[in-house]
């Protein structure tokens, strides 16, 4: 009875935690038949509704949520000290996530730990490709990688890049009808490429910055999307004006297809930092990739 009960406790953290049958079932292995009798168990049991369940989502009720911040945290313990324990083995072992941006993904980790993982065949990483700032203790990430200066205090920060540039461009066919802009003001006349970040909904407001002076503009324009890649491919398109890291451009600009402007407006900034919280017991595999981005930040 007491193993029954832990599988059904399991079952509802990553319920609650998930938000999703579907996807808590893909975690934990199991079908989503398994995981609502388990719920429904444990509720008969308690004779209390952990969950409140909609056509689309599935959120704790008040008691769930009481239950979820109980005993979440010790299933959290349990694991982390059976990761830990492969500091024992032979070779080291488990399984590191990490949510990032798709450009230091390509740029900076997937360079630098893909000779890690050849090393250590049973260490594992997932990438969780995000533009929102996650919340990675609440959803279960080990690290995040982001710009330092967003990236709160109570948080471990390692850098493992250097200096970022900004640069804004758009294709000689575009400007061919559209003066360049001078100023980053002129930009408001220009058809801008533009980028929505998924956790405030917000579009971003290109920064600008020259001689101490700071300028941020909204820009408008007929494409707006929540990636990076598509938004070079529109410039290059020819459709407008784009503003991302230089690194997302340098190969375009160098052959031509893309013009940069407003460059003595972009100066260097924090670049990427590795960041996870100070308190949670880390695992050697998670040792292992910090040292491997220390290196080469």
């Amino acid at each position: 009875m007491a193993r029954r009960n832990l599988n059904d406790l399991l079952a509802f953290v990553t319920v609650a935690r998930e938000g999703s049958f579907t996807r808590a079932g893909a975690t934990l292995g199991v079908s989503q038949s398994a995981l609502s009798q388990a719920i429904k168990a444990l509720e008969e049991r308690l004779r209390i509704r952990l969950l409140t369940r909609t056509t689309r989502s599935v959120s704790p009720t008040p008691a769930g949520e009481r239950l979820l911040g109980a005993i979440g945290s010790r299933f959290d313990e349990i694991e982390a000290e059976l990761e830990a324990l492969s500091e024992l083995r032979d070779t080291p072992a488990g399984r590191v996530r990490i949510t990032c941006g798709e450009h230091v993904l390509r740029t900076v980790l997937w360079p630098r730990l893909l000779p890690l993982m050849q090393r250590y065949p049973d260490i594992g990483i997932e990438f969780d490709v995000s533009y929102g700032l996650r919340d990675i203790v609440a959803d279960r990430f080990d690290a995040g990688v982001r710009l330092g200066e967003s990236i709160d205090r109570d948080m471990v920060a390692l850098p493992i890049g250097p200096k970022l540039r900004m640069a804004a461009v758009a294709s000689p066919a575009y400007f061919s009808g559209h003066p360049p802009p001078r100023v980053p003001e002129d930009l408001t006349g220009h058809n801008c490429i533009n980028i929505r970040f998924p956790t405030a909904g917000g579009l971003y407001v290109w920064e600008f910055e020259r001689r101490g002076r700071q300028v941020n503009v909204r820009v408008e324009g007929q494409a707006i999307f929540n990636a990076t890649p598509p938004i070079v491919q529109a410039a290059l398109d020819g459709l407008g004006v784009a503003f991302l890291p230089e690194g997302e451009f340098a190969p375009h600009i160098e052959d031509g297809r893309l013009v940069r402007v407003l460059q003595d407006w972009c100066p260097p900034f924090s670049g990427y930092h590795l960041y996870y919280p100070s308190r949670k017991q880390h695992s050697p595999a998670f040792a292992l990739v910090v040292e491997a981005l220390r290196a080469g930040g």
